[in-house]
């Protein structure tokens, strides 16, 4: 049976100023765009608050536009135009491959850059139905003082599966973030902590606006594992990035799905290793299945999300050295 929505009040700022003040006002306010995500969750009572503050109308978030520096990206630009941007695949092919990746064509369309950023955490234990979460004494993220994943543990091990992170990662992105203090820029991977409840490192009153890529000429790419082809969250998704011009290449790898935020990997730095080599390949798969913590938050093994993971990186990092 489909949860029916509750109520509540849509605020529609036209401008980032109107939205902060608008945030200001009701500090508990949720943030949507697209709410391919957020309407799931007010569904599944999720959500605690009754105000929406809707950024869509505000057309500073809304554009792509290339700069001397490389390009910037509105937080509000959907994963859609995103997909089907030229001017993204050229530099950065990882991105469009990303975004093409998530979920179906019309959530696409309405899904954006900066909710797929800021995308909750999930867990098997908390994407159910609210008497679900009751009858189980809740959890640590939500009204529950126990990670069930993790019950000796003193944090939420939910996983984050937003797949645009680890493909903006291997190109060292930068966010944009508007505050009640100001503007603040810092890079992508600062913006997450390995907290399944509160993995955003945003402030109160803070709004993602934008991601800068510098200008570039690694080649890149991503994949994911799900259990289905389309629509799934990522099991575990892998973007990799390589620096032929460098010899040896530099190569650069990204997670996400895996832990609770999504992350960039040292790949192997042992001078001896070359990428001619067989032994570079085991030990960056050695590498990853050390880095990456898979938790019982899917229906799927954690064993097998670790391996897979780490055999999905050797495959893209082969395919791109």
């Amino acid at each position: 049976m489909t949860e029916a929505l509750p109520q509540f009040t849509l605020v529609r700022p036209e401008t980032l100023d109107d939205a902060l003040i608008a945030l200001q006002a009701t500090p508990d306010a949720a943030l949507s765009a697209g709410g391919t995500d957020l309407i799931v969750r007010l569904r599944k009572s999720l959500v605690g608050s009754d105000t929406l503050i809707d950024l869509t109308g505000i057309k500073a978030m809304n554009s792509i536009d290339p700069n001397e520096n490389g390009l910037r990206i509105g937080a509000g630009v959907t994963l859609d135009q995103i997909e089907h941007s030229d001017l993204i695949a050229q530099t950065y092919p990882a991105v469009v491959k990303a975004a093409a990746s998530v979920a179906g064509p019309s959530h696409r369309q309405v899904a954006t850059l900066g909710g797929n950023l800021c995308l909750d955490t999930r867990c098997v234990y908390l994407n159910q139905s609210h008497w679900w979460r009751k009858a189980n004494d809740f959890c640590l993220k939500y009204q529950g003082d126990t990670c069930h994943v993790a019950p000796k543990g003193n944090r939420c091990r939910a996983a984050f599966s937003g797949d645009l992170a680890p493909a903006l990662l291997v190109h060292d992105a930068e966010v944009e973030i508007a505050g009640p203090t100001g503007f603040r820029r810092e890079p992508l991977g600062d913006l997450y902590v390995e907290d399944g409840a509160t993995h955003l490192t945003l402030e109160p009153g803070e709004i993602l606006v934008a991601v800068n890529l510098p200008a570039s000429i690694r080649t890149s790419d991503y994949e994911k594992i799900r259990v289905r082809k389309t629509v799934d969250f990522p099991l575990a998704g892998v973007a990799v990035a390589c620096d032929t011009s460098q010899e040896p290449p530099r190569l650069w790898v990204a997670v996400t799905g895996t832990n609770s935020r999504p992350f960039l990997l040292d790949p192997p730095d042992d001078p001896m290793l070359s990428p001619a080599d067989e032994a570079f390949f085991i030990a960056l798969q050695k590498q990853v299945q050390k880095a990456v913590s898979p938790q019982r938050t899917t229906m799927i093994a954690p064993h097998y999300r670790r391996l897979s993971v780490a055999a999905l990186a050797v495959r893209l990092a082969r395919r791109i050295l």
